[in-house]
């Protein structure tokens, strides 16, 4: 099992807004950069428009986990950084998790199966 490390910082976070690939929808908004290392990071964004830090925390908490189940099939090296929208407070474990790899498919973040 892979151990991703978290983006903390705010220039890494700024690099993946400004010159990284980008997909959204109501629910979350995915961007995505190479990092030029072997191991993927992953910066999670959740504002306080989502509610009190209850909530807030809860979404952080799935959208980690969504990371940490799915991880073996993405491809390593980016910088992902995933922004809660406000829909994302209402919505279940299972939407959200469709909604992330739905996004990260059309970032090409998912590896293609090559066969045996």
């Amino acid at each position: 099992m892979k151990k991703t490390v978290s983006l903390k910082e705010n220039h890494l976070f700024r690099r993946a807004y400004h010159r990284g690939k980008t997909a959204a929808d109501s629910r979350l908004a995915l961007y995505a950069r190479r990092n030029g290392q072997r191991g993927s990071r992953l910066g999670l964004t959740v504002s306080t428009k989502l509610g009190h830090a209850v909530v807030r925390n809860r979404v952080r908490r799935r959208l980690r986990e969504i990371y940490r189940l799915n991880e073996d099939r993405l491809s390593a090296g980016w910088d992902v950084v995933v922004v809660a929208r406000v829909r994302a407070a209402s919505s279940d474990y299972h939407q959200l998790e469709r909604s992330f790899l739905k996004l990260a498919d059309k970032l090409s973040l998912l590896k293609k199966d090559g066969g045996p």
